[in-house]
């Protein structure tokens, strides 16, 4: 019994060394500019009713999509928002539902009114997780692209009608 539990002990230690190594951990970055940027929508966003549920600044690689999982409640208005490096010149936001269909696409570019922000709301219609893959490309600065982003969800109401 103690040799057998010796053994799935190396075992599974052997393995999550192997995988532990092979995961790719998501680095943060800062960039002055997105981070002014971040600030304003910030307070934007909470002057309209929403609260900031999850953020992250994320180090990109040129044309590689960072997936973002988060679980959203069906019937909650979610505002999301990426940002992307100033420099870059296409940014991509697509967002599959849990059946791995697309539910969002929405794309920019360098020139276009704040081209480096892509924001969209989205009401779920049932409860269950989604995938929002940001992509940049940037043709002079291939990794350690600066990506930033949050996910905000509409306050409910009070209703303080009287009686």
């Amino acid at each position: 019994m103690k040799i057998t539990l010796l053994i799935l002990t190396i075992f599974f230690t052997a393995v999550s060394s192997v995988f532990s190594q092979s995961v790719i951990r998501q680095q943060s970055c800062s960039n002055p500019f997105i981070d002014s940027q971040v600030d304003s929508l910030k307070s934007l966003y909470t002057e309209k009713g929403f609260s900031l549920l999850r953020e992250a600044s994320i180090s990109m690689e040129s044309e590689y999509e960072m997936p973002v999982v988060m679980q959203l409640t069906q019937g909650s208005w979610y505002e999301f928002v990426f940002i992307g490096e100033y420099t870059s010149k296409l940014y991509e936001v697509r967002m599959y539902d849990y059946d791995e269909k697309m539910v969002i696409y929405q794309k920019k570019q360098w020139g276009d009114i704040d081209g480096n922000i892509i924001n969209y709301s989205y009401i779920p219609r049932q409860t269950e997780f989604h995938m929002m893959k940001p992509v940049q490309v940037n043709k002079k600065k291939k990794k350690d692209l600066c990506g930033y982003v949050m996910l905000f969800r509409k306050n409910k109401e009070e209703n303080h009608s009287t009686k």
